[in-house]
């Protein structure tokens, strides 16, 4: 599953993709589109294309760069903390058993119970 929340974490956009899939593939679509202030992820999403595309959408980049970049990127500390609240979407997320235990075979089946959480989480 991959996620974009807005600033309270609560989710804006969900994408189900098979388990062996890089989470940098489908970075683009999980942000194009939203108009925000940061862009905050981890160090899997750190690639010059997606610093670029965040750039380009006037937002600041809060990603922390990999070891082995050459040219190390400077980044904002104190509001990369904020990053836990992605965290804590996917724990309330695992607190529906359907969707913690996988139940569903299919990619289908399983993200519409994954946005059916999602959507228990907005209401709660």
């Amino acid at each position: 599953i991959h996620a974009a929340t807005e600033a309270l974490g609560l989710p804006i956009r969900l994408i189900g993709t098979p388990g062996q899939r890089n989470d940098i593939a489908l970075a683009h679509d999980l942000i194009d589109g939203i108009d925000a202030d940061a862009a905050i992820a981890d160090k899997g999403y750190d690639a010059d294309h997606l610093v670029d595309r965040i750039t380009e959408q006037g937002a600041e980049v809060v990603i922390p760069p990999k070891r082995n970049r050459k040219a190390q990127r400077p980044y904002d500390r104190d509001l990369y903390k904020e990053r836990n609240r992605i965290e804590r979407f996917f724990s309330k997320l695992k607190q529906f058993r359907r969707v913690a235990t996988r139940y569903d075979k299919l990619l289908a089946n399983f993200m519409g119970f994954v946005k059916l959480a999602a959507i228990a989480i907005w209401l709660k």
